[in-house]
């Protein structure tokens, strides 16, 4: 079990991609993202041109025309900006992030719970397959006996060839329903082998019992339900909700800015007035910007985030009822399972005592054929009935480990 959980763990593509969108989120968590780092940026231009260039002044003397003149305009200039206040909208979208990347881990986690109890579940199917497949294997070493009896009696005067036709009809009909059975063997197989993102046509091997754990207590069980990543998920869910109510109403009030950098400028002329025009210097602004209307987006937004972060909280409830729900029922399976499994381990054990007597008997001929053959149906019941209580009893185990999250991995 625990090598089939570490292969499947390691190899699922869902697994693959919840790790990605983890490593997505925490990469988002970012306080650049949520708008709290300052905004730098560079720029600069260069400007050739040649122009015409005509010039009056008071003194008709000093008139210029001139034609084809070159002229270079060059700027360059630094500049940064940085929020001040806005509400804490910046702080609010960055615990926003937090709880983003937190959900990313439970819903990795819930994933993992998800696969682990699908691999359990279809590897005790396996084994169940096998139980039932040794049981047949049983019935048929009682088949074989009959069959030899009956051989040994004809020759001897003391059997009729119906006997021996019916011995020989039942051996092969138990014959083919346990090549049928390894059919479902091998199939179980397969589907395990595909939860564990292996080729399908891999060989494995399962040996191993179900043995069902007996100390699982309900209250327990149903206290530890919101430790479930899915029900985590879920809080979270609204608590990210809320943030968002938070930055949206953020958005209605006044946010102030500070802007400060430096600039270049250089203009220089091959004639005119002014033949090179040069400033340069650092610059300090504030800037507040006051939201006065805008159609009632802001206030919009805001209420339909309250509706988002009320729908959340229902879906939360929705889910923790059907967890209790679901884990409730799974109790009920699991004790009318236990309750039933001893009687059941004493039906197999009696019925493979009267599968043995019933044989000793029938070489004595104080039992027929047909009492041989109901012996063994009774047999192979008790044996089916037996690793079936057994299983769903595991399957049980299983599904209330996974509502309280303690299956182990």
């Amino acid at each position: 079990m625990d090598d089939a959980i570490a292969i499947a763990l390691k190899n699922s593509l869902s697994i693959q991609i919840g790790k990605n969108n983890l490593k997505a989120a925490s990469i988002y968590n970012n306080y650049g993202i949520a708008g709290g780092l300052p905004l730098v940026t560079a720029n600069g231009s260069n400007t050739e041109q040649v122009m015409g260039i005509k010039q009056k002044f008071s003194n008709p003397a000093n008139n210029k025309t001139t034609a084809g003149v070159a002229s270079n305009n060059f700027t360059a200039g630094l500049s940064a900006t940085e929020l001040l206040y806005n509400n804490g909208r910046v702080t609010t979208a960055k615990k926003r992030f937090g709880e983003i990347e937190s959900q990313a881990k439970n819903q990795l986690d819930s994933r993992a719970l998800a696969i682990v109890y699908n691999v359990m579940l279809k590897y005790y199917d396996v084994i169940r397959q096998q139980s039932y497949a040794s049981t047949l294997e049983r019935s048929i070493d009682a088949s074989r006996q009959k069959l030899d009896i009956v051989k040994a009696q004809q020759n001897v005067g003391m059997a009729n060839s119906a006997d021996f036709f019916q011995a020989q009809v039942d051996l092969n009909t138990q014959i083919q329903n346990l090549k049928a059975q390894q059919l479902i063997i091998d199939q179980g197989k397969t589907d395990l082998l595909t939860l564990l993102t292996l080729n399908p046509d891999s060989t494995v091997a399962v040996e191993d019992t179900i043995v069902v754990d007996r100390s699982l207590q309900l209250n327990p069980i149903l206290s530890s339900i919101p430790t479930n990543p899915d029900i985590v998920a879920a809080n979270e869910q609204i608590t990210i909700n809320k943030y968002i109510e938070k930055e949206t109403g953020a958005s209605r009030y006044p946010s102030l800015l500070i802007n400060g950098g430096y600039n270049f400028s250089r203009t220089q002329n091959a004639a005119g007035f002014s033949l090179l025009n040069q400033s340069y210097g650092p610059f300090l602004m504030l800037n507040i910007n006051v939201p006065v209307f805008n159609g009632t987006i802001y206030k919009r937004q805001q209420q339909i985030a309250v509706i988002n972060t009320r729908n959340a909280s229902l879906m939360r409830d929705t889910l923790m009822l059907g967890y209790k729900q679901n884990a409730v029922k799974s109790w009920q399976a699991y004790q009318s399972n236990l309750q039933q499994l001893q009687t059941a381990v004493e039906n197999y054990n009696l019925s493979q005592q009267l599968l043995d007597l019933v044989i000793k008997r029938f070489q004595l001929k104080q039992a027929t054929i047909v009492d041989v053959k109901n012996a063994q149906q009774s047999f192979e019941n008790a044996g089916y009935q037996l690793i079936n209580i057994s299983y769903a009893a595991k399957a049980a185990e299983i599904q209330l480990k996974r509502f309280a999250n303690q299956l182990i991995y």
